[in-house]
């Protein structure tokens, strides 16, 4: 077997390094049974190899376009050029050029063949790189070939492909380019298709797009093709479309443009039966390879050719089910304001916790959680307040919801599980103990939630000290168990703060034509655990701003000598001691913090460091009491401004009177709302650090290179590595690449068992045109500079600017006293950022779609946290 040429039957899977993406599928597909592919053969990446390796200035020129980014686009086109330029010169060897002719005679010289680049970073399960290096098509005779072959190595320094490297982290350096020489087929129809919707995602769909002649003059946006769908063998849609031009070869080599006869140009291009015959190609194809697939094919004299098969890489995963009904999946992230990517011990960490606490799985899709609401959406009781109470969480997922349940023949296949999410028992619980606590109306219910709370965690800690080995998993087990207890116990204040202030902004709009009424009435409220969190860092930010030798020091931090470097500075001890107080009542937090495996400020204090720089510059000293003290003051006002009010309407007596009550019940307990979050954030913690004591033994012991690796094994295999102390290191090393992978997918909101993602949409007809919508979950209208910033870190926050972001969890309070407006792109009325946005007096937007996208940082944008609607100005 040569090292230079293979051919098709020569190639399968494992040979991707060799012959690249496109011809280890061209390959596969050779073998796989019915499949009728154009025979031909591949010139290997070591002929690329052999031609550059070695050459100084190619390797001088890679080396310096590594070091540019992909902006730098104009220094990326000359240097790529150069290269370009530098591989068509050099001569292919001789032993390669005989080679090559051996295997055209054999397959036959005066035919035509289609020459296409196939790189090894391209056609991959997980990234595409379609089109990024060139084809080249009817191309006759050796000298000829030769040259496109030189072609295609070259066309591996275009612009986009350099470009595309950059921006998914490929060294240009470590991707080779083999050549794939192709008999051509010269057929009377081509296109391509998809063995699931490339539009909706639907696994069940196939999309077939057709026309005329070659396919280049749909690759190429010359036509517009014909689309049909076929779902299960049945055709369920066509879109036939006006063909004016079709590409066709020419006898001589190359190809041309044609006109379509007139009486042809609205003319289905392929049968029903033809349509029907290339879905079911299409579907053995998807099984031979187990995963949907992206097929070029071709029509010739009524036989279907498959030119390239190659996996779609844009489907979001979907989590696995063992019956073959309908599913319905939500983002458990998009509900806990955390949207990125998790590890696997934190996904299977959470899965077991969340089990004890519903009795319900939550399931696995591309690093993320979702929870099946099959049940709920089957039961049109359930269905109604399931979907009704999504609108406090996630507007956008209620929409997606709204839309799902109107499709009839979807929900009458829905699963139905023997358990509900929540069960009725529970359900009654809460209810019962929700009026309970509404009827008694006492702020030492909260206060005594809370110190019982804290002294149980407490108690976890203290016994989490002498807990080491085998122990660890019988601690987890049993200790969330309690946790499950501790914050059960809890719901009914959380439930009545709610109630109250719905029954609030309800009756008082009604009643006043007062619109979120509750968000100024909820300003410094008592016990609010997350906002007093961004109102103490002003006060350790007081303690920073008296010595200004620690505040340049804090301009540049060292995250392994921090305590130490301030130790040696005057005040810096002072620093010290306000900074760990800080730290001991919340260094258990950090941004994404329902991620057990997430960096926590105790562990890297430094993240607090541009939040506390911040709050010197905007603001002066003690303004935690000024802020409280106001937002008092505002919240007191508005409270008798409707008072007075009320009394005034008819029955105003009886409605001041109810109105009255609510407004206490609100203010006694809405700010309790945040410490379930905190309870759960501080178990975390305590199971981290046994975690982190583990994972050092391991280390120590050899079984793991890291002690952050721990984080890629799954809690049950955790758990037999602890047994056994054995591990399998290329497990961990699978689980990282997968992990990249999925840190760059954007989850869907709502996701069905089809693999279908389902939107939701605003109503933009009474808002501003241009504008972007999205939920008003904090009343008022601010104009600022926009900052656009996705880490914590990032933070540099000046007077007068207007937060932007993907979403705020209770990590991001500290930011929320230095800002002037809020908008995210995930959130409702009563997640973490809304709750905090209200007591702070902070108009905020949130749900807004793509806002970090559509609103660059600097510009200066109008939000109105009111009507719910953000303006660019």
């Amino acid at each position: 077997m040569s090292s230079y040429l293979l051919s098709f039957k020569e190639i399968d899977k494992t040979q991707l390094m060799l012959v690249g993406g496109k011809g280890a599928n061209l390959g596969e597909l050779s073998k796989a049974e019915g499949i009728q592919v154009p025979e031909g053969f591949c010139i290997t990446t070591e002929a690329y190899k052999r031609i550059v390796e070695d050459n100084k200035e190619f390797n001088g020129l890679v080396e310096e376009l590594s070091q540019l980014k992909p902006e730098d686009r104009e220094r990326v086109g000359e240097i790529g050029g150069k290269i370009r330029s530098l591989i068509e010169a050099i001569l292919i060897p001789q032993d390669i050029d005989e080679e090559i002719a051996l295997f055209l005679k054999k397959f036959g010289e005066k035919k035509a063949y289609a020459v296409r680049s196939s790189a090894t970073a391209e056609d991959l399960p997980l990234a595409s790189f379609a089109g990024q290096q060139d084809t080249y098509l009817n191309i006759r005779g050796k000298e000829e070939i030769l040259h496109q072959v030189s072609k295609c190595w070259a066309s591996l320094f275009t612009d986009r492909a350099v470009i595309y490297r950059m921006q998914n982290h490929f060294d240009h350096r470590k991707v080779y380019l083999s050549v794939v020489i192709q008999e051509m087929v010269f057929p009377q129809a081509s296109g391509i298709m998809f063995t699931a919707d490339p539009v909706t995602s639907n696994r069940k769909i196939t999309s077939i797009d057709a026309s005329f002649g070659l396919g280049e003059a749909l690759v190429s946006g010359l036509v517009n093709a014909d689309i049909y769908k076929i779902k299960e063998g049945t055709i369920v849609n066509k879109k036939i479309s006006t063909k004016k031009l079709a590409i066709y070869g020419l006898e001589q080599g190359g190809t041309e443009k044609r006109a379509v006869d007139i009486d042809r140009q609205n003319a289905q291009t392929l049968t029903d039966r033809q349509i029907l015959e290339l879905e079911q190609t299409g579907r053995k194809i998807e099984k031979y390879f187990g995963r949907p697939q992206d097929i070029e094919w071709c029509l010739y004299e009524d036989k279907i050719y498959i030119v390239q098969s190659r996996p779609i890489t844009t489907l979001y995963p979907v989590p696995e089910m063992k019956d073959d009904k309908n599913h319905i999946f939500f983002s458990f992230g998009h509900r806990q304001m955390m949207t990125e990517a998790m590890s696997p011990l934190s996904i299977t960490f959470f899965q077991l916790l969340f089990k004890q606490m519903t009795d319900s799985p939550m399931y696995e899709a591309g690093g993320r959680i979702y929870v099946d609401a099959s049940n709920e959406i089957r039961s049109p009781f359930m269905r109604k307040s399931f979907v009704k109470g999504l609108a406090t969480v996630d507007v956008l997922m209620q929409k997606a919801f709204n839309n799902v349940i109107r499709r009839e023949d979807f929900i009458k296949n829905l699963s139905k599980s023997k358990k509900p999410m929540l069960g009725g028992r529970l359900i009654v619980r809460w209810l019962l103990k929700t009026l309970e606590c509404y009827r008694k109306n006492d702020p030492a219910i909260a206060e005594d939630f809370m110190a019982r709370n804290s002294a149980a965690l407490r108690d976890l800690e203290e016994r989490a000290r002498n807990i080491s080995g085998k122990e660890f998993i019988t601690f987890i087990e049993q200790s969330m168990v309690q946790l499950k207890d501790i914050m059960f116990d809890t719901y009914g204040v959380v439930f009545a703060g709610a109630y109250a202030a719905n029954w609030l902004n309800k009756h008082l709009e009604k009643w006043l034509g007062e619109k979120n009424a509750a968000d100024v009435l909820a300003q410094s409220v008592a016990n609010n655990i997350t906002s007093e969190m961004g109102l103490e860092l002003l006060d350790v930010s007081d303690v920073v701003r008296k010595y200004p030798e620690v505040v340049g020091y804090l301009e540049n931090p060292h995250d392994e000598s921090f305590f130490e470097d301030l130790a040696k500075l005057e005040g810096g001890l002072e620093v010290s001691e306000a900074l760990r107080g800080y730290l001991k009542k919340y260094g258990m937090r950090c941004s994404a913090e329902i991620d057990i495996s997430r960096t926590r400020w105790h562990e890297k204090p430094t993240i607090l460091v541009p939040l506390i720089l911040g709050n010197i510059k905007v603001y002066p000293p003690n303004e935690h009491i000024a802020k409280f003290e106001q937002g008092l003051r505002e919240a007191k006002q508005k409270e008798q401004d409707i008072l007075t009010r009320l009394r005034q309407l008819p029955g105003g007596k009886r409605k001041a009177k109810k109105t009255e009550k609510a407004i206490s019940v609100l203010r006694n307990y809405a700010g309790y709302r945040e410490f379930n979050k905190y309870t759960l954030v501080w178990y975390e913690w305590i199971v981290k650090q046994l975690l982190i004591k583990e994972a050092e033994a391991f280390v120590q012991r050899g079984r793991l290179e890291a002690i952050e690796d721990i984080y890629y094994l799954r809690f049950e295999e955790l758990k037999q590595v602890m047994e056994t102390d054995k591990l399998d290191y290329a497990l961990i090393k699978k689980r990282k690449e997968e992990y990249e992978i999925y840190e760059r997918l954007t989850p869907p909101r709502v996701l069905t068992s089809e693999g279908e993602i389902i939107s939701g949409e605003y109503d933009t007809s009474n808002i501003p045109t241009g504008a972007l919508a999205g939920v008003p979950v904090s009343s008022g209208i601010i104009e600022g500079r926009a900052r656009v910033i996705l880490r914590i870190e990032d933070a540099k926050i000046e007077e007068g600017d207007i937060l932007v972001t993907t979403f705020t969890d209770p990590s991001w309070t500290p930011v929320f006293v230095s800002i002037k407006g809020l908008v995210t792109e995930v959130g409702g009325m009563m997640t973490h950022g809304a709750v905090v946005a209200r007591e702070y007096g902070l108009p905020a937007v949130v749900s807004v779609e793509n806002a970090t996208a559509l609103i660059k940082d600097g510009q200066k944008i109008r939000i109105n946290g009111t009507e719910g609607y953000v303006e660019i100005l």
